[in-house]
């Protein structure tokens, strides 16, 4: 039971991106409270999982200083770690790359995020559903009220304060997903065709088992629904499903604004997820460093918040804009036939299918 009413800093949200704001706020020395709605954070599962290791992060974002110290895993939270990625057209013909990713145990990757805030002083609050957000005030549906002179959301794309205070729309892809038992290799698997319109389909290996699912984007659907979708390509594996799960992510990229007064946003509720591949996980945590410590220099210092947009424009800026160009292109890609789609992934265009999901400039050959 939390007594206090008063902090330096209210985050709403602890999955990663809350839970790393929350850390590097506690390290400047600020007082903060993390409010989650759920009783025990990381549950239940709503994602693919997957993360790249830290040498590819460093790849994929390298204007994104000090990745070790940001991305620790421990351990007992990595299912499996992969090496190869194959990104696979409707004839199955996949075209095959090399790609150290970390298939996490989500639920303990998270729950790890909490504990290792909680160890520098982030005090939470679970099972609370905040009811509105005011100036400094923040009203659970309880009665409850707290304050603080920073309030962070960071409760995904249906987050609180940005309901209430931002009116930016954004693209969601809604998603289903299993977790299945067996034998699936070692190699991480995209699928794009008429099984994924608009999105993509997934099989990503983990120790014993998958986690195997759908995206999609409804307009592109022509009347079907996400279920049929996702029955019918789960269904392709035939093996025993322990766990069945269901999503969305925002795929427009980054809103225009994160801050407004003393209010900021960060991780889904920012729109940090690549629309050309759907990371999210390690993006929101890059957000949440760059917000954390922004409001611990505002708090000391009285530095503009805004600064907090700034510098995610330099860490962010050009990979964030190369994925949504990407997404844009892809979008339009994956609606042309599956013949089509086959002729497509092939040897020549092999280069340029990989900088388009790794979010470089499609067209350039190094």
């Amino acid at each position: 039971m939390v007594e206090r009413t008063d902090w330096d800093v209210i985050v709403i949200g602890g999955g990663p991106a809350g839970s790393t704001t929350a850390r590097y706020v506690a390290e400047g020395g600020m007082d903060v409270l993390v409010i989650d709605s759920r009783e025990s954070i990381g549950s239940p599962l709503q994602c693919g999982e997957l993360v790249p290791s830290n040498d590819e992060m460093k790849r994929l974002c390298p204007d994104v200083p000090d990745v070790d110290d940001l991305l620790q895993t421990p351990e007992h939270a990595i299912s499996l770690r992969t090496s190869e990625l194959h990104l696979v057209p409707p004839s199955g013909r996949p075209l095959r790359y090399p790609f150290e990713g970390l298939m996490l145990d989500r639920v303990a990757h998270d729950e790890w995020l909490v504990d290792l805030a909680k160890s520098i002083g982030v005090n939470y609050l679970t099972g609370a559903r905040v009811e509105s957000v005011d100036g400094e005030s923040v009203s659970l549906r309880d009665g409850r009220e707290f304050t603080a002179r920073i309030i962070v959301g960071a409760g995904g794309h249906n987050d609180p304060l940005r309901r209430s205070h931002w009116d930016e729309s954004s693209l969601k892809i809604p998603i289903k997903f299993a977790l299945m038992d067996g034998d699936f290799g070692d190699a991480v698997e995209l699928h794009f065709g008429s099984m994924a319109p608009g999105g993509y389909a997934w099989m990503f290996p983990k120790q014993g088992g998958a986690n195997i699912g759908v995206g999609i984007q409804n307009k592109f659907a022509k009347g079907h629904s996400l279920n049929l979708f996702a029955d019918e390509f789960i269904g392709r594996y035939g093996a025993e499903i322990t766990f069945r799960g269901a999503g969305s992510l925002p795929m427009s990229g980054t809103i225009d604004c994160f801050v407004k007064d003393n209010h900021l946003l960060v991780g889904d509720a920012a729109g940090m997820v690549l629309p050309s591949n759907g990371a999210g996980i390690t993006i929101a945590m890059i957000g949440g460093r760059i917000a954390g410590q922004t409001i611990v220099s505002h708090l000391d210092n009285g530095t503009s918040l805004h600064e907090y947009e700034s510098e995610w424009k330099r860490q962010m800026g050009s990979v964030m804009r190369n994925s949504k160009l990407s997404f844009k292109v892809g979008s339009w890609i994956t609606r042309l036939p599956d013949w089509m789609l086959n002729l497509a992934f092939n040897p020549l265009t092999k280069p340029f299918v990989w900088r388009f999901v790794t979010c470089r400039k499609p067209f350039i050959i190094f």
